[in-house]
């Protein structure tokens, strides 16, 4: 049957709204640790360039009027506490009359302060699991707490996200390239994606019919199990638990930031307490109707959402469809997809300083080293999801391209490089040099792939590579400074 009293789904609420804590909570201490350096005042990209070049009405943001390291780090610090008692449900602990305008409070604050970082971060925020956390987020205010129960039209609005999130990137996928539609993709996802995990290695290496089997399965979990999502139970629930399944086996195999988890999240919405009760052996307790103003409130929302459904149906529909675009500034409807094409070579940048005044052909260069992304043939890929380094994915972009001009952050990445700066090496795994500056940096392109298992036997390592040409040649801090007139 189809649920549609709100005491069928005060466990639902329960469960999402402490698992949307925990991708707000890992959110906000990526915020917290990498937003300055990458996009702070002294950022690769400078917070000046966003104030400059956006207004306040199209990209909406706090530092838009407060653009400063210090108000940055307040904001992010402020959302990971937020965030913890979000998790530990702190409006639950209020008396009843308080309980849902203070969780409304709540989690419209972590909406605002997210959206601050989206709309502030330019490129290092231009991912689509931004815009996905944002619309979820914003759901999340409507839903109530405390002993009522939610509106039920919040819940079926979630799973109206979740099926454009997943149904979305079923289409790009068939229109966007030809392994989609061969079932070859798998054949060369695991060793390109963005940054592969201590899985990819290993399932890159299964039998070819198991890759065709994968993609087929993909196809049907994205294209077809979507629409169960609005059926009568338990087949809703059939449509949520394939969908967590899915997701968990791309978070078991590479490292997709919170995309993976966050979409198990709103997963959850396609269940009901009925059907939780009967999985796990937890009971639901009897949940009143939620207040009224909060009914009316849900009832405005769905309407609004209906209204800019229109545009991100029309291009999810469309031959010309585009991937993870936002069609106004507070991110309220959106529209998803990954992978619409499938890179078949894996490229990476090499980057490396020396202390030498001259080069030569003698010159000894010393590697740096980052958290998630390939440099090292012999480091075994690292699980880092669902937190995200920014700087490893900008990087893996980056390397698609024969030269930085479509990277303008890069240039400025280099010139931190040779000032030693601690903020960015903060963003490092390793600095070959201990906090010392190197008197010239370069970069260097190459051609990885993984070791197939002989040759794995043999060496000990988990990628080959082969040299493809210089990225940037060696430059010193006067190089930099001429290149930018200064």
């Amino acid at each position: 049957m189809v649920e549609w009293l709100p005491e069928s789904y005060w466990l639902v609420r329960f469960l999402f709204q402490r698992s949307l804590a925990v991708i707000y909570l890992l959110a906000f201490l990526v915020a917290a640790t990498q937003f300055r350096p990458l996009a702070g005042e002294n950022g690769l990209l400078p917070i000046s360039q966003y104030v400059e070049r956006s207004s306040f009405r199209e990209r909406p943001s706090l530092f838009y009027y407060y653009p400063s390291d210090r108000v940055i780090g307040l904001a992010a610090w402020t959302g990971v506490a937020l965030s913890a008692l979000a998790l530990v449900a702190g409006p639950y602990w209020l008396p009843t009359p308080y309980a849902v305008p203070a969780s409304m409070a709540l989690w419209l604050v972590l909406w605002g302060l997210y959206l601050s970082f989206v709309n502030a971060g330019q490129t290092f925020y231009g991912y689509g699991w931004e815009s996905m956390l944002l619309e979820t987020g914003f759901l999340a205010v409507f839903l109530g707490a405390g002993p009522s129960g939610p509106p039920v039209v919040v819940v079926w609005l979630i799973k109206w996200v979740l099926f454009r999130n997943m149904f979305g990137a079923g289409l790009i996928k068939m229109r966007g390239d030809d392994v989609w539609r061969n079932l070859t993709a798998m054949d060369y996802h695991y060793e390109t994606q963005p940054i592969p995990n201590p899985l990819s290695w290993y399932v890159h290496h299964l039998p070819d019919r198991f890759h065709r089997v994968e993609v087929f399965g993909n196809h049907v979990v994205e294209l077809a199990v979507p629409f169960l999502y609005f059926a009568p139970q338990p087949w809703a629930s059939v449509g949520g638990a394939a969908t967590i399944g899915f997701q968990g086996w791309l978070m078991l195999t590479g490292n997709f930031s919170w995309l993976n988890a966050l979409t198990i999240v709103q997963a959850v919405a396609a269940f009901s307490d009925g059907v939780l009760t009967s999985l796990v052996p937890v009971s639901a307790p009897t949940a009143a109707d939620p207040p009224l103003y909060l009914q009316v409130l849900a009832i405005a929302l769905a309407v609004v959402v209906l209204a800019r459904s229109v545009r991100p149906v029309k291009n999810m529909l469309s031959e010309t469809q585009v991937m993870n675009t936002s069609f106004d500034p507070l991110s309220l409807v959106n529209t998803y997809g990954a992978f619409g094409s499938i890179t078949r070579d894996r490229y990476e940048l090499v980057v490396q300083g020396t202390t030498d005044e001259t080069i030569t052909e003698d010159t000894e260069w010393r590697t740096y080293e980052f958290e998630g992304k390939p440099t090292d043939p012999t480091q075994r890929p690292r699980q880092v999801a669902p937190y995200h380094h920014r700087l490893d994915w900008q990087l893996w972009f980056a390397a698609m391209r024969r030269s930085p001009r479509r990277s303008p952050w890069f240039p400025a990445f280099l010139e931190r490089l040779l000032s030693a700066d601690e903020a960015t090496l903060s963003l490092l795994a390793e600095d070959p040099f201990s906090g010392a500056a190197p008197e010239h940096v370069r970069a260097v392109r190459y051609r990885y792939r993984f070791t197939t298992p002989e040759e794995r036997r043999e060496t000990g390592e988990w990628w080959s590579r082969e040299r493809v040409g210089a990225y940037v040649s060696p430059v010193s801090s006067d190089d930099l400074r001429l290149r930018r007139g200064r």
